[in-house]
């Protein structure tokens, strides 16, 4: 959410940026916000204006009673008295414009920054750079489903029936690995200086609002009926909101967290969710990244993090590539933001296996999570970054470790989360 004294100063660069997003249709919000937002300023000046006269002929009655003069001073205050029904009634209005002022705003995006590149949606984004040299083997990679099937580690027939699509069993050897994957994110990041977290994996409303728009939320967030409670689609969701309403003094900054969570996502629209396949499920872990600093580190952080999700899968022997997200694809919240995708031998192709995003202090302002500095409270920066999350990181580690022989060469990473195994062979 962007400050309302920067949008009445900066209103051309907030359409600007609207337009950047493809997002026309919002271009209103800002001349309505604006019209608003002057109205409400001026119920303030004429309610405070009236407190301030209140408070002075207040002295003024009390001055004249001890004069003796009675008849002036009873005459003063039923004028007084008009004066607090009019400010109930200004300060009723006021209340709702800036209610309205804030629903209003939450809408409009986040100014991204200068270097995003501009575009309608993803089949836009930009390639940046490639990590590890893609192959393809002379020998076929089944589909990842009947290599699982195979090794007695998939089982979505029964999913269907307890949970329907979208959902999956992980048995045996699979079920392990997929743990395992989990578990050495973990540690991976905790060796970079990360504090390890598990967070609530339900939060309120205001914490769902306070982390990602009405339209994410709509699409991706399941509510628990009868309750003000949804199941969280990441863990970034209740870390964030670990620290709402705080006021964290800048020496304790930057705060980095690495959190373990299951997800749960409606994938409202997405197709293949009846597939056999486990790309795109409405259950999912992941370990995530999160990171609290001061605005002026974001940068880094952000450029520090996508290279901790490069690092670590190619510690697993899986090539991967970045992408920049162009400005369509880029969530309103977001800054800026840059996709992880691992290579896929069977697909002779990239898919995302991870997402790295810096959110300016919209979750900040959002949340009203503050730094205390010597020059007076201010909102601190956000960022979030994906680790793992399995089973598509699972799925990238089975492909590109898959033998002729229908066997998976597990890398030498996850071998201790193995009981030192080497490899997964057909029973």
């Amino acid at each position: 959410m962007i400050d309302i004294k920067w949008i009445r100063e900066n209103k051309q660069v907030v359409k600007e940026n609207i337009s950047k997003k493809f997002q026309d249709e919002k271009l209103p919000l800002v001349d309505e916000v604006e019209k608003l937002d002057i109205e409400n300023r001026a119920l303030k000046q004429r309610a405070d204006q009236l407190r301030a006269d209140r408070n002075q002929k207040s002295t003024l009655i009390g001055s004249l009673l001890r004069n003796g003069d009675k008849e002036e001073a009873e005459k003063i205050k039923k004028e007084v008295s008009s004066y607090g029904d009019e400010i109930v009634s200004l300060e009723k209005r006021e209340d709702e414009l800036s209610n309205k002022i804030k629903e209003m705003m939450m809408k409009i995006p986040q100014i991204i920054d200068d270097s995003v590149p501009i575009g309608k949606d993803d089949s836009e984004n930009v390639e940046i750079e490639k990590f590890g040299e893609p192959f393809i083997p002379n020998y076929e990679i089944p589909y990842h489903a009947d290599i699982c099937e195979a090794l007695g580690g998939l089982d979505k027939n029964s999913a269907g029936r307890t949970s329907g699509n979208g959902f999956y069993y992980l048995l045996g050897d699979i079920a392990r690995m997929h743990e395992a994957v989990i578990a050495y994110a973990r540690d991976f990041m905790i060796e970079k200086g990360f504090t390890y977290a598990v967070p609530p994996f339900m939060i309120r409303s205001d914490v769902v609002t306070g982390v990602m728009s009405f339209a994410e939320m709509d699409a991706m967030m399941y509510k628990i009926e009868g309750e003000d409670l949804y199941l969280i689609g990441t863990s970034e969701h209740s870390m964030i909101g670990k620290f709402k309403d705080q006021i964290i003094d800048e020496k304790e900054l930057p705060i980095a967290m690495t959190s373990y969570s299951p997800c749960f996502r409606k994938e409202v629209g997405a197709h293949g969710l009846e597939e056999r396949g486990l790309y795109r499920v409405h259950q999912f872990e992941k370990q995530e990244m999160v990171v609290l600093c001061k605005p002026e580190d974001s940068m880094e952080w952000y450029h520090k993090m996508w290279q901790f999700t490069v690092e670590f899968f190619r510690s697993l022997d899986v090539p991967v590539r970045t992408l920049e997200c162009c400005s369509g694809d880029l969530a309103d919240l977001k800054v800026k933001s840059c996709d992880v995708e691992a290579w896929s031998p069977r697909q002779k192709k990239y898919f995302e296996v991870g997402s790295c995003s810096t959110l300016g202090d919209a979750q900040a302002r959002r949340l009203g999570i503050r730094m205390k500095t010597e020059k007076g409270n201010q909102y601190l920066a956000t960022l979030n970054n994906t680790v793992v999350a399995s089973p598509r990181g699972l799925i990238a580690v089975i492909e590109n470790n898959y033998q002729e022989d229908g066997s998976i060469k597990i890398p030498k990473a996850l071998q201790p989360y193995m009981g030192g195994k080497t490899k997964l062979e057909l029973k």
